[in-house]
């Protein structure tokens, strides 16, 4: 990278400068004139200087050349104006000035800003761009957040310097160099104590920020390191939380902030020390000018109208000056910055950009072996993992590595680079060969995945996404939008690559499009036993049922399809469904009240306590009483069971009505009850009794409060919820209807239509194994399907378990057709046994697929050995034996070395 800030500024934007320049200079004329204008109105109508008499005039804007050789040339005579006309008309050009002169200054900012975004845009994508590049060693010495912060942060200040580089020393320069001539034109003596002033700040100044710089930068590296230190507590928080370091980490954390405050403290004296001097020195001047150049008025070798321009141009030169000093300390600032940036982000070697270059055609498949030659690999620390080995792969073969082959695994994925010897294709040197070719004819798994933050389908698809196939047809504004975006994108030295085209590349996974894409992944997801994952995170999803019309109708027919399974398999009682007339007991009591869900729980609750036609019905139908009795039940039973357990016992993952920090609030009520009696226990506390029944369920919770009268009477009340509903609580309720889709219900609670019983301890897995048979027979099994692949996997896959994460890896990696495939011990999160059943799956998918690429797969288990052609073994990352190799290699030996 360029060493230096402004080389780096002015190559990349000289022609913007330029202009910019030019119209700074243009600026100096308008401004100028400013200046002398109100010299001009005090001297000439003020005081009456050329206006001799009542009735004289003056010529205003007349246009007259004196030339050599020819004399004066009048071109316009100009208006004739008398006194109070020529204040007038003087008046209103200086307010002309005004204006023009803003309006250069807006033009002038806006351009300067604009060309700072430019540039500030054009540096953090090449820093991007080169963290692309890094070789893959320089990972493990840095943070992630420490390069994020001088990618978002540090390089921030660039940008506003971008623009003020050349412009602002010019711009500033020539403003406070027209008001310093202006005052030595006015008077040698007053423009001589204005420039000394000017000499003592421009000198003194300046030295005495360069300990600002130094603590600046200071405070930029413990900022940096605190930025790291706080990205490795929220990523070790299980490791502090198991050793119990969460105060150690506190300690550390505090010192980190002491240091940070000491140094922004001795900034903030320095710099406002800095402050105060340079607003004296500002000060000094207008006293000097007022005394002597008041004296000189007095003498007669000053006139008020010169006095008072003096006075004007000195008020706009300290303002100039100023800003021009702190442009002076930002520049040596942003180049400190800079500096830094460079030094943490000149890196050798970097990948050569040519071995990243988009490529959007099709990949010609690899028809040369794949080949380690005598290749050592070194770690950070020194010590050689791998030393000396020599394997071939052959197109096709399969290949298992036992006893330490990782580190070979990760040379052949490029995951490591070797120290000496080297990895090759068809004898090309692995590291010259574009990514495009071995991004998509090799493909690596292990069990180190790392999940982007997005949709469960994103990641899937994530290695099939090279290159934009599609042109992205926008239309009225965004057309427009898209065209400016492209220019800018060339004007900042970015590639202008639309990420709203299509990226996946469908050839690659066996499909003609987005139509048929899903049925070549779902043999992937049923090898690698991720298919039930992704349908058990679909079907607790809900989906907008306006949108898919058709779907959500076909879900409605499944219910009569379940009933009809059920009762073929006579398992009638596994789900108790929804019927208009009788209560279901699966239920809770709230929701066969209302025979429906509550779609705004602050609503409801709001309502349940406030709102006058709850307290109404309940009192009819000759329920509140009674769930007023069964409320005391609950809260008697839940308090005498949970009251001495942890806020955290699992316990209270069951209980629906009642958290653990509302067990203290209910047992001051029931104290209250037992003392006083119902009729002194207050309306809200009533109201909390009551709410406990909504949330009851009998054969869940088991206190034997559900008699047939209540279920009857609750039964009885749905017709008041269902037809006498205020219009203000329309909206809170979706009612259930046997031939509807519930739209705030989920995809499987719409299959059920019921709640599943509560007799059949393994209830939920036979459901999930009748319903997904009947989304097969139903030809839903793919749309569900793709329902799951909408789940937010959450920052980094977290939302996902160990083993979820590794499976989608391995899919992602499976998905598309490579000519060799590298799994480096890609499952270690699963057991023994659900290992060795996705290997045998992979292998018996790529068969049926027609597929015939050479697998090398880092063995943990020693049963699988029997699915390939040859085993390699390694003991401290040598190569001690290879079934297909012509001879065994001892400790001392290594194969001969291979010919390209």
């Amino acid at each position: 990278m360029e060493p230096r800030l402004s080389r780096y500024i002015w190559t990349h934007t000289r022609k913007d400068q330029l202009w910019i320049l030019v119209i700074v200079a243009l600026s100096m004329i308008p401004y100028f004139l400013s200046f002398d204008l109100p010299k001009q109105i005090v001297n000439g109508p003020i005081q009456g200087d050329g206006f001799d008499s009542p009735e004289a005039t003056q010529a205003f804007l007349a246009i007259s050349f004196n030339l050599p050789y020819f004399g004066t040339i009048n071109v316009f005579d100009g208006f004739h104006l008398g006194r109070e006309g020529m204040l007038l008309a003087l008046s209103l050009v200086f307010l002309l000035l005004v204006v023009v002169n803003g309006l250069f200054k807006f033009y002038i900012n806006t351009f300067k800003g604009r060309l700072g975004e430019r540039l500030l845009r054009r540096i953090r994508f090449e820093l991007v761009d080169r963290v692309l590049r890094f070789p893959p060693s320089h990972f493990k010495r840095v943070k992630p957040a420490e390069i994020a912060t001088m990618i978002k942060d540090e390089v921030e200040p660039l940008g506003g310097f971008t623009g003020d580089a050349f412009v602002s020393p010019a711009l500033l320069g020539g403003q406070a160099l027209t008001a310093l001539v202006f005052i030595l034109l006015q008077s040698f003596w007053l423009g001589l104590i204005a420039s000394l002033i000017v000499a003592v700040q421009a000198v003194i100044i300046p030295r005495m920020r360069k300990r600002l710089l130094v603590l600046g930068r200071e405070r930029q590296l413990t900022a940096r390191e605190l930025s790291g230190r706080v990205s490795e507590i929220v990523d070790g928080i299980g490791a502090i939380r198991g050793h119990d370091t969460s105060n150690y980490e506190r300690a550390d954390i505090a010192a980190r902030l002491g240091r940070i405050f000491k140094i922004r403290y001795d900034l903030y004296q320095w710099k406002f020390l800095v402050k105060f001097i340079n607003n004296f020195l500002a000060q000094v001047t207008p006293f000097l000018f007022y005394a002597i150049g008041g004296y000189f008025a007095l003498q007669g070798r000053l006139d008020i109208g010169q006095l008072v321009a003096v006075i004007g141009a000195y008020k706009d030169l300290p303002g100039p000056l100023k800003e021009l000093i702190d442009w002076d300390q930002a520049r040596q600032d942003v180049q400190v910055k800079y500096a830094q940036v460079v030094e943490q982000f000149s890196i050798d070697p970097l990948l050569d950009p040519k071995v990243q270059a988009v490529a959007a055609g099709a990949i010609e498949s690899l028809s040369g072996p794949l080949a380690a030659v005598n290749v050592t690999v070194v770690d950070d620390g020194g010590s050689t993992v791998l030393d000396h080995v020599s394997l071939q792969v052959q197109p096709g073969e399969k290949v298992a590595l036992t006893g330490g082959g990782e580190v070979l695994a990760e040379a052949f994925g490029r995951l490591v680079w070797p120290a000496s010897g080297k990895v090759v294709i068809g004898g090309q040197d692995i590291l010259e060969i574009p990514e495009s070719v071995t991004g998509r004819r090799i493909a690596y798994a292990s069990s180190d995945v790392y999940v982007f933050q997005g949709s469960l389908g994103d990641n899937i698809l994530y290695g099939l996404k090279h290159a934009p196939l599609t042109e992205v047809n926008y239309e009225g504004e965004g057309a427009s939008h898209r065209k400016w975006e492209v220019t800018e994108a060339r004007l900042a030295g970015n590639p202008h690559l639309d990420v709203n085209s299509d990226w996946v590349d469908y050839g690659s996974a066996g499909a003609s499009g987005p139509d048929d894409l899903l049925v070549q992944i779902r043999p992937v997801l049923d090898a690698v036993l991720l298919t039930n994952d992704v349908m058990a995170l679909a079907v607790r999803s809900t989906i907008d049922a306006n949108r898919h019309a058709a779907f959500a109708a076909g879900i409605v027919e499944m219910r009569s399809a379940l009933r009809q399974r059920l009762e073929k398999e006579k398992l009638s009682d596994l789900v108790v469904f929804f019927e208009p007339g009788t209560y279901n007991i699966e239920a809770t009591i709230g929701e066969n009240m209302l025979f429906g869900t509550i779609t705004d729980q602050a609503m409801w609750a709001n309502a349940l306590e406030n709102h006058p036609f709850f307290k109404t019905i309940l009192q009819r139908v000759g329920l509140r009483d009674t769930f007023y009795a069964m409320g005391i039940e609950i809260a008697e039973n839940v308090v005498e069971l949970f009251r001495d357990l942890p806020p955290d016992h699992p316990f209270f993952q069951q209980l629906t009505f009642m958290t653990a920090e509302e067990i203290p609030v209910y047992e001051a009520i029931l104290q209250k009850v037992r003392s006083r009696g119902k009729a002194e226990v207050s309306e809200d506390d009533q109201i909390k009794i009551i709410r406990l029944c909504f949330d009851y369920i009998e054969p869940r919770h088991r206190f034997g409060l559900l008699t047939e009268e209540v279920m009857a009477k609750v039964v009885a009340t749905r017709r008041e919820f269902d037809e006498g509903l205020p219009a203000d609580l329309a909206g809170m309720i979706e009612h259930y209807r046997p031939n509807r889709y519930i739209a705030s219900g989920s995809i499987i609670d719409n299959v059920l239509f019921g709640r599943i019983g509560h007799k059949h301890a393994d209830g939920s897995e036979k459901i999930r194994a009748i319903v997904r048979d009947l989304f097969e027979a139903g030809g839903l099994y793919n749309e569900v399907l793709a329902f799951g692949f909408d789940y937010n996997v959450g920052a980094g896959g977290k939302r996902l378990t160990a083993a979820q994460r590794q499976k989608l890896d391995l899919a992602r990696a499976l998905i598309r057709a490579c000519d060799f495939y590298i799994f480096n011990q890609p499952l270690l999160a699963l057991d023994q046994r659900v290992q060795e059943q996705v290997v045998r799956n992979v292998f018996s998918m790529l068969d049926r697929a027609g597929r015939d690429p050479a697998i090398v797969w880092v063995l943990a288990n020693p049963s699988l050995m029997d699915l390939f052609d040859r085993v390699a073994q390694f003991e401290n990352g040598r190569l001690i034996h290879d079934t297909g190799a012509d001879a065994a290699v001892d400790d001392g030996r290594d194969y001969k070395e291979m010919a390209s």
